[in-house]
């Protein structure tokens, strides 16, 4: 259960007015979703203990108290800032954006946020980049962020404008990706009127971000960007959303406005919480170290956790090669460990390796990085890591699950040891405590892990001469040809069989390498993360693979792609169906394929019609040519390939199964 429950109630701005004006201004220590004061503080405590000492620790008492009738607040001399005078909320904005060194938006004009479109007219601090769509301006943000590390900025107008881009905020509280959003909104003295193009946007993302505000005067417009960046980039990462009405905008800043800290001062009271959740971790990491001295059969599964700081994936490499322990991952941990490395299992899951799958099962240790355990990963919960269950309650293994969110610890999966915190952090703690043990020997369970790949690898049946190709020789063939250049390529997908065709036939070695829309699976997020990742990193080869439902849900932005001259490369396999849709129908609805076949436009002249290079590939011995075609051209390219119909992907996981219950593809039963 996450520690500060009770706070959770506190998640309106009335009840903060209680605990002080320092606490006021913190909102994200009391987030419903981010928790961060959990995360800051370390773990161990009950609920109620742990609530009296970060009240303490902030020196705040309660306003009804017995004790006291105001908030207790160390005293200090009040500074303030003019170089916000005489410039309207726009002007600020554009200086803020600057603060925050942006490089890049993303965004749509409207009536609602023209202050600001104003503002930043012609700025030569920032480029914009324009979409057709909303939704693809919040996927490009996303794709950014994660190619950059950074947030994403998004700026959107009021009303159907800022309603567009909920799927990519609620991608992006899904994925754990840092997003900005500003979005326009009708004057203060027209919201509730149901005035044209308003919408309560703090009512309606209040469930899918961290963070959300309304801006009702211009001088509290810099604090609130401040806290907006600040919160979408501490503790789990993700979404926040400004709400900018537009005589907020519009009005001009006539007064110095105080400089308020956007972090409490480190008093006594608050050192010594952080020092006594420290050694809580340590006393946890020294029994996990004595674990892997017991553990025969260890595993480490790691999530997209992993990539948020970029020498993760560098240690635990080095740490699964020095201690000899097979490494698996979610599709957002691709990339993570070098899966050409013999210590590799590959995706685990629904759709992941058969050997990935036993392995989880029979392991008696599983160190569970940056992950949330979700439904896709671990097939039927009560039947889930049967073994490493075991062996915690015999004291020999477990699960241990490291994470940075505490909503996320417990929530699916109960685990026998939780090590709170960042991931990157406690890696290095549990390093340094192993580095003197002696480790038993591998040799068996690396044997057996062996085994299984020889007895469950992916395989598919190759086309014939002169047949539409196969998907997965299509991934193969970009896999052998991108084979010395990986470490240039950034691969985004859309959502569909293309997506799990991609995650197990491509051979992921760098980390962040992969961009996709996990735990949402939005279709449409393909071609306008490819956007996003270009601009993040001109000089890498992005290269979208995609399918041809989930691109058709955002092909306009190939204008996009023309009009900005961004030189992504644009792979549709092209079955004329839905295909992870028709897979469950011909397997579990009797082949009644219910409105998931369409026609689809012509690809190629689609691209044409926009100015962009295209090729199409028919045959099977066409297609190795064609893709060094591809990869070669400079500039945006798009090539259709025409695929064959109903290929499943497997192994396959059905719903209520454990992950050994999955089913294989027909050569191999």
């Amino acid at each position: 259960m996450t520690v500060l429950a009770p706070l959770r109630r506190l998640h309106t701005r009335a009840a903060f007015s209680s605990y002080g004006r320092e606490i006021a201004l913190q909102k994200r220590f009391l987030n419903l979703n981010s928790c961060s004061a959990v995360r800051r503080y370390g773990t161990g405590f009950s609920n109620n203990l742990r609530i009296k000492k970060l009240k303490n620790a902030f020196g705040v008492v309660r306003a009804n108290s017995t004790k006291s009738t105001s908030t207790v607040t160390t005293a200090s001399p009040i500074k303030y800032d003019s170089s916000f005078v005489g410039k309207t909320g726009g002007e600020i904005f554009h200086d803020m954006m600057l603060k925050h060194n942006v490089k890049h938006v993303f965004g749509y004009p409207g009536g609602a946020i023209l202050p600001v479109f104003d503002a930043i007219y012609r700025s030569p601090h920032f480029e914009f980049i324009l979409p057709r769509h909303e939704q693809a301006a919040g996927h490009a943000a996303q794709a950014y962020s994660r190619v950059t590390k950074k947030p994403g900025v998004v700026l959107v107008t009021s009303g159907p404008g800022a309603t567009n881009v909920i799927t990519p905020i609620a991608d992006a509280l899904a994925d754990g990706t840092p997003l900005v959003v500003f979005s326009g909104q009708v004057a203060t003295s027209a919201i509730g009127s149901d005035a044209f193009q308003e919408a309560d946007m703090v009512g309606i993302s209040r469930s899918c971000t961290k963070w959300n505000v309304m801006v009702k005067d211009v001088a509290d417009l810099p604090r609130r960007i401040d806290e907006a960046f600040e919160i979408a980039t501490s503790g789990r990462p993700g979404p926040v959303l400004v709400d900018l009405p537009k005589d907020v905008t519009a009005s001009v800043l006539k007064e110095p406005i105080p400089i308020l800290s956007s972090v409490p001062s480190m008093n006594r009271r608050m050192k010594e919480v952080l020092e006594e959740g420290s050694k809580n971790v340590t006393a946890k990491i020294d029994r996990v170290a004595n674990l892997l001295k017991l553990a025969k059969k260890p595993v480490i599964f790691c999530g997209h956790g992993v990539l948020a700081n970029p020498e993760c994936p560098t240690l635990l490499r080095k740490f699964s090669e020095r201690l000899q322990i097979p490494v698996t991952t979610s599709l957002l941990g691709l990339g993570a460990v070098d899966e050409r490395s013999d210590l590799s299992l590959h995706m685990l899951g629904m759709h992941g390796s058969g050997y990935a799958n036993m392995a989880m099962q029979e392991a008696d240790l599983i160190l569970a990085l940056g992950v949330r355990f979700d439904d896709r990963v671990t097939g039927n919960v009560s039947l889930f890591a049967p073994q490493a269950r075991l062996a915690a309650a015999e004291e020999r293994g477990g699960i241990i699950h490291f994470d940075i969110s505490p909503k996320n610890i417990g929530k699916v999966v109960q685990p026998t040891e939780a090590i709170e915190g960042d991931v990157y952090e406690s890696l290095k703690l549990l390093d340094s405590a192993t580095k003197n043990i002696k480790i038993p020997s591998r040799f068996d369970w690396l044997s057996q892990i062996q085994t299984w790949k020889e007895r469950f690898p992916f395989t598919f049946t190759r086309s014939a001469p002169g047949e539409l190709v196969k998907p997965q020789e299509v991934i193969q063939e970009l896999d052998k040809q991108t084979s010395d250049i990986k470490d240039k390529v950034t691969i985004t997908t859309g959502v569909g069989a293309h997506q799990m065709w991609a995650a197990t036939f491509y051979r992921w070695t760098k980390p962040s390498s992969l961009v996709t829309s996990g735990g949402l699976g939005t279709m449409g997020f393909g071609l306008p993360a490819a956007i996003g990742a270009s601009v993040a990193a001109p000089k890498d080869i992005v290269i979208d693979i995609d399918g041809d439902a989930s691109f058709s849900m955002t092909g306009m932005e190939l204008a996009t792609v023309r009009q900005f001259d961004i030189p992504v490369k644009i792979l549709i396999l092209n079955n004329e169906e839905q295909g992870m849709v028709t897979q469950w129908q011909n397997l579990f609805y009797e082949k009644r394929y219910s409105h998931t076949h369409q026609k689809n436009p012509n690809f190629v002249k689609l691209a044409d019609a926009m100015g962009i290079k295209a090729l199409r590939v028919e045959k099977r011995e066409d297609l190795a040519k064609k893709m060094k075609e591809f990869l070669s051209t400079k500039g945006p390219v798009l090539m259709e390939v025409l695929v064959a119909q109903k290929e499943h992907v497997y192994p396959f996981v059905p719903g209520g199964k454990a992950l050994h219950q999955f089913i294989l593809h027909e050569s191999l039963s």
